[in-house]
């Protein structure tokens, strides 16, 4: 019913930079929180960035400095803004949201993208 699609990633060079953006379409009423989550081969899936709907974010001190996070409320979209990059941000990088389908608490879920690949590498 709600999907998250991210779109952005792929191959840069060390020091280069992304703009990742992730879209939630479907039944929706209202968005809690929206953000990034990463995996790299072999390790847990960590937390990146999170904004709230009223533009609050909060970052993984591994990147802090180097991206920024931000949302259109009216688009449902979400981005990453990523500048800097270093060989160890390769991973595969997830969209989150906490969300409302209704206007019934009950309804307040998580949701996961599928996934985009970044890849930092000379």
């Amino acid at each position: 019913q709600v999907q998250l699609v991210e779109s952005g990633g792929g191959l840069v060079q060390p020091g280069g930079s992304l703009r990742l953006s992730c879209a939630a379409s479907g039944s929706i009423f209202s968005i809690y929180v929206m953000g990034w989550y990463r995996q790299a081969p072999g390790k847990q899936r960590e937390l990146v960035a999170l904004i709230t709907s009223g533009g609050s974010p909060n970052y993984a001190d591994s990147v802090r400095g180097r991206i920024t996070i931000s949302r259109d409320n009216a688009k449902n979209t979400v981005y990453l803004q990523m500048n800097s990059l270093k060989p160890e941000d390769t991973a595969v990088y997830y969209c989150y949201a906490d969300l409302q389908t209704t206007s019934l608490r009950s309804t307040r879920n998580d949701y996961w993208g599928q996934g985009t690949q970044v890849t930092v590498s000379s």
